[in-house]
């Protein structure tokens, strides 16, 4: 399960709004809905409508007919706030032990996988959730209604579980600790904090996560894991009256609970004084941060420091941005809230080059941050913010897959209806709040960064108390829905049916227009230049020239067309994007004049070259990076100077230095154009309309460059085995390949996609995690992958996985145990027949994603292919036998060809295994 560190930009409802919450469409007529019996029925807010069951559950229906998926989602009002001393992450190592299972259910990853379901469960300062997203059907929800019923009181809470979940659970603390900003945010809440429980992370203290007791973790779960401190939400693709009478069947058995929840009343003193602290660890980047505490997330100050981080932070246009960006006193900016039910803090910093000063940089950052107040924002930067909040919103209400996951945070700030209600205040804001809230928190002895000083004359700045969630919301009067999408059937034969395929210019173009929520639209756009010979010994040029071209042309600088993207509502990359159908037009135009127009300025691209470097030297000393590098490196046998060839991480840094602003504009305008390429469209459009927009801005575009495919080989090269020191990392990394002479038309091609599933690419439920992490608590991640070539011979199978430098052996000893089971042993009837189940169901609801249909319809379209050719790949899952799907593994698979390579702190690899 993963997110257990608290949540970014979780200030104020407006933020709440922009970074999570995603809302569909509910269409049917709540108001003549006849209930069961004892439920009631609560308000109801642009048509999500809220029912109580007699025992205290909450219940939320969101009903949409526009995509063929259903997400259930549990939200239990306990986080870490909630732990008592001693017990710190027992809020997060509960919710891993939710997954092993109950009486009814004892292999709740297996049926997952099965179903073919997107699961996980996430932590933070307020609140737990649980979630899966799945193929619409009664069978499935009906299933996983009841699954979360039992879960909610008879987990198995056990301590075999516990014993080998903890070193799991410590894994991923320890794998947080090899990130330098993670440390640094976990320690800025620690100083910054004298009593509350904001200050502690909700990963929780190492010793805490060793030693707690089974007896401690079954009190927490009997005192919180009921329905009268639950919400569960239901989105998607269902019939709401047959739902909730599954609802008050498997939930309204649960009993009414008797006990009453703990009070909490520790209240954060006001700061006295400015603070310091500093990390020293090894690391390849400098970082400074500062922490200013401010009201909990429904105070009426959270909205204007919302706007406040976001002009002053935003990575494009925030102040910071020009003031130590664009100067080279920084190479990164950020800003962010980190608050909710109590008073949070608000983080701002910069990434500073390793070696560069420091000093001047946090000197600068204060200054800026603490005289905010005294340059108020300006019409255009509130403007801005509100435009990309708005345009964040809009897209969130289109988007059904994830609004259990969204909706938790205001859940756990008391009402879901805070989400509509932070929306609606957004043309609220002023200036002049914003100013004013900045004033009375971004100030010096309220600041955690510096060292402690002795002042006669502190200033303090009070925290305020936040309102309730009825005070807020007592004059919210919530509006209906008006929104709605057609039903679309995913299946491959409707999508070549649905879908135009023609060519416009150099352009393959396939069009799948289809009525969506919110008008939305996806568009997925692949461009070819140069071949093997033109390409050699131009290195990093090509990637430096694509990552130039946001950053300005000959119609706008770089915030210019932020903005002008931001106005058009487009999401993503100028070849990867969403916008609505009125935009889409002008988006198609905007994104072609970007390609062909970009004027590369100077100052613009000498950060993008301190910025590649950074992130080339972050990797240095990381142990999942070197690994992956150098078995990159060791089947990579081209040639240097070769397009395809693989570089050590002193030529990358070389190559990014010696690049010169001529060489990437003479690429531009000797390879860019739309001579050869692929362009598709699925979502809410005119298809005639847009084909004239492309016949007069991309097709007339040629590449100068002469353009062939690029294909890869498989070299012949002897197996490695090799390890890695990392000094100073908690965290180390196994990572193993073998070539595979494979083609994805092979006839063994799905047997092994599906052996792979079951071995180790079925996320949390496969032979590999059932071993390393259920059974022996050896990794929090890992797993294997399978790839084949498409226009040539190529393919790979590999394992990889995350351990504590101790248990490296037995990690590795562990994998070869199993693969060598597998081997000799195969995979039985059974695991075959789920693996095929959630293939299958997780392929068609991926075919409900408009950016997945036009990824796909893209890639099929260079390799000359439909989406017939997914659906002969399914047929053929489908055929497979047992016999044939080990046969397949056991051709394909030889142990003794693996190459391996392991990365830790070479130190405490030689100590007892933990």
């Amino acid at each position: 399960m993963t997110s257990s560190n608290p949540k970014h930009r979780a200030a104020a409802p407006i933020v709440r709004l922009l970074c999570i919450f995603f809302v569909p469409f509910i269409s049917f007529n709540a108001s003549a809905q006849t209930l069961p019996a004892g439920v009631s029925k609560g308000p109801s807010v642009e048509g999500i409508t809220e029912y109580r069951l007699p025992n205290g559950l909450k219940v939320l229906l969101f009903p949409d007919a526009g995509k063929p998926t259903v997400t259930v989602n549990v939200t239990y009002l306990v986080g870490s706030r909630h732990e008592n001393y001693g017990e710190t992450g027992m809020a997060h190592l509960l919710e891993h032990l939710m997954f092993k299972g109950t009486p009814k259910h004892p292999n709740i990853p297996k049926q997952f996988a099965e179903r073919g379901m997107d699961f996980n469960g996430t932590t933070s300062f307020d609140r737990t959730n649980y979630y899966e997203v799945f193929q619409a059907g009664n069978d499935n929800l009906k299933w996983a209604l009841d699954m979360e019923a039992a879960r909610m009181v008879n987990s198995s809470i056990a301590r075999t579980d516990l014993d080998s979940e903890m070193t799991v659970v410590r894994n991923e603390f320890e794998s947080g600790e090899n990130s330098p900003f993670s440390v640094l945010q976990k320690r800025m809440h620690s100083v910054a904090y004298d009593w509350h429980s904001y200050g502690r992370s909700p990963i929780g203290n190492r010793s805490d996560i060793e030693n707690v007791k089974i007896e401690n973790l079954k009190a927490f779960y009997k005192t919180y894991y009921q329905p009268d401190n639950a919400v569960l939400l239901v989105a998607g693709k269902f019939d709401a009256a047959q739902t909730l009478a599954w609802i008050s069947k498997s939930f309204g058995v649960i009993p009414k609970p008797t006990r009453k929840l703990p009070q909490f009343w520790t209240v954060e003193p006001t700061q006295d004084g400015e603070r310091s602290f500093t990390v020293r660890r090894s690391g390849d980047i400098d970082i400074v941060a500062l922490g200013y505490k401010i009201p909990g997330a429904l105070h009426g100050d959270s909205d204007p420091l919302s706007f406040m981080s976001d002009i002053l932070g935003d990575s494009t246009t925030g102040r910071l941005r020009k003031l130590l960006v664009d100067t080279g006193m920084a190479v990164q900016v950020f800003s962010f809230g980190q608050t909710g039910h109590a008073p949070g803090l608000q983080m701002i910093g910069a990434v500073v080059k390793k070696g560069a000063p420091v000093e001047p940089v946090r000197d600068a950052l204060i200054t800026a941050v603490e005289s905010f107040a005294q340059t108020p924002p300006t019409q255009d930067e509130m403007e801005r913010v509100r435009r990309n909040y708005a345009n964040s919103i809009e897209k969130a209400l289109n988007d059904p897959q994830r609004v259990g996951v969204a909706l938790s945070e205001p859940i756990a700030l008391g009402d879901w209806r805070l989400l509509f209600q932070g929306r609606d205040n957004l043309p609220n804001v002023t200036s002049q709040q914003v100013s004013a809230a900045a004033a009375r928190y971004l100030r010096r002895d309220n600041r955690t960064v510096g060292r402690f000083l002795p002042d006669a004359a502190p200033e303090r700045a009070e925290i305020p108390a936040a309102p309730g969630a009825a005070e807020v919301l007592k004059n919210f009067k919530g509006k209906p829905s008006t929104l709605a999408a057609e039903s679309f059937d995913p299946s491959q034969a409707n999508i070549m049916a649905r879908t135009e395929r023609t060519t416009i210019g150099g352009l393959k173009v396939a069009l799948l227009p289809k009525k969506n929520r919110g008008e939305t639209v996806a568009v997925d756009l692949r461009l070819h230049w140069g071949n093997q010979d033109n390409l050699f010994g131009k290195n990093m040029i090509p990637a430096l020239t694509g990552a130039m071209l946001m950053r300005g042309t000959t119609r706008y600088n770089r915030t210019q067309l932020s903005d002008a993207f931001d106005k058009l509502k487009m999401a993503g990359s100028v070849y990867h994007f969403t916008t609505t159908r009125t935009h889409l037009a002008d988006a198609l135009r905007l994104a072609s004049h970007v390609l062909q127009e970009a004027n590369f300025p100077a100052a613009e691209f000498e950060q993008l070259r301190q910025q590649t470097i950074l992130g080339i030297e972050s990797g240095r000393n990381d142990p999942q990076d070197l690994a992956g590098r150098m078995l990159e490196q060791h089947f990579n046998r081209y040639p240097k100077g070769d397009v395809r060839a693989s570089s050590t991480i002193d030529e990358q840094i070389a190559d990014a230095s010696s690049i010169t602003l001529d060489q990437v504009r003479q690429f531009h305008r000797d390879y860019f154009g739309a001579s050869q390429g692929e362009l598709a469209i699925v979502g809410d459009f005119d298809a005639a309309a847009i084909k004239a927009v492309l016949a007069t801005t991309l097709a007339p575009w040629k590449s100068p460059a002469a353009y062939a495919r690029i294909t890869t080989s498989n070299f012949d090269v002897a197996p490695l085995r090799t390890s890695i020191d990392t000094p100073d990392k908690e965290g180390a990394f196994f990572a193993a390949r073998m070539n595979l002479d494979l083609h994805s038309d092979d006839a063994d091609y799905p047997a092994l996609t599906l052996a792979n599933a079951i071995f180790g690419d079925g996320g949390l439920k496969s032979r590999l995690m059932d071993r390393i992490r259920q059974k022996d608590g050896l990794s929090y991640g890992g797993g294997s992958n399978l790839t084949a070539g498409e226009l040539d011979r190529a393919g790979s199978f590999g394992i990889s996985a995350i351990s504590a430098p101790q248990n490296l052996k037995k990690l590795e000893a562990a994998i070869r145990e199993e693969l060598a089971r597998a081997l000799k042993d195969g995979f039985s009837a059974e695991e075959v027949a789920g693996a095929k189940s959630g293939l299958l169901q997780q392929r068609s609801s991926n075919r409900a994603q408009d950016g997945i249909v036009a990824s796909g319809w893209s890639g099929f379209l260079y390799l000359d292919r439909t989406f017939a050719w997914s659906r002969q790949f399914e047929d053929r899952l489908k055929a497979l036998t047992v016999a044939e799907v080990n046969a397949a593994f056991r051709k394909a698979i030889d142990p003794s060809r693996l190459s391996v390579v392991t990365a830790g702190d070479a130190s405490k690899a030689g100590a007892p295994a933990r």
